[in-house]
């Protein structure tokens, strides 16, 4: 899961369709992409939406399916397309496609880090919606302190027209202590464009493949308000 703005005004959200709401998004923490890849012959369906918290406006809503297609265990890549509306009647140009190839932790040999390269937001609407995120993500579990990520993005700047590159980063971990089924994450993308984000947010696992994200996003533009997110993940 999704990442995009939200204006003051109704140019706000104008704003937000024009640069193109981050969203059409890979196997994620909460904003930013993870190495995290949908194994081979499942699928995920991404229930997300974005409600802004500072002013009124309207709330953008992903419906997202993604899909794992390599029968390997070393190497593994997922597929993706979302359709996002925006709340301003209808979208001329909803869909979004992404992919991400990625090798999980210890799979390169005993300790190493999980990578993966990937993109997402290609739209259909040329130098509207097509944002073509490019990223390459890095991962470690410490054990105890919980698995961080580092990576690095860049965007077509005909659509993300500030910091139309910049860095990715995150925390995670899941809450054994307190409960199995509780995980938190922070994650951080750079820039003042309509990707840049602070957000932090908790999941609650309702079943083996049922889960759902409460978190809260603010954005690096102070002119955009802040958001509340709500991410209903299905695996089957």
């Amino acid at each position: 899961m999704n990442r995009f703005a939200k204006l003051v005004t109704t140019a706000l959200a104008l704003s937000l369709i024009s640069a193109g709401a981050a969203l059409a998004t890979p196997s994620t923490q909460i904003w930013i992409p993870s190495t995290d890849v949908q194994k081979y012959k499942t699928f995920h369906l991404g229930l997300d939406n974005y409600v802004m918290t500072e002013v009124e406006g309207p709330t953008v809503y992903d419906f997202g399916l993604t899909a794992g297609v390599l029968p390997y265990e070393k190497i593994q890549m997922e597929i993706g397309a979302d359709y996002i509306v925006y709340g301003l009647g209808t979208d001329e140009s909803p869909y979004y496609f992404n992919a991400k190839l990625g090798t999980p932790e210890d799979s390169m040999f005993k300790g190493s880090p999980a990578l993966a390269l990937g993109g997402y937001g290609f739209g259909t609407k040329s130098d509207e919606t097509n944002q073509n995120i490019l990223y390459a993500i890095t991962a470690k579990t410490i054990p105890v302190v919980g698995r961080f990520s580092v990576g690095y993005f860049t965007a077509n700047d005909n659509v993300i027209k500030d910091d139309s590159e910049g860095c990715l980063l995150s925390w995670d971990r899941t809450l054994t202590e307190i409960s199995p089924k509780l995980w938190a994450g922070i994650d951080y993308q750079s820039g003042e464009s309509a990707l840049g984000a602070l957000s932090a947010g908790v999941s609650w696992a309702f079943a083996d493949n049922v889960s759902v994200i409460f978190g809260y996003d603010m954005y690096n533009d102070q002119s955009l308000s802040s958001t509340f997110t709500t991410q209903l993940d299905i695996n089957f």
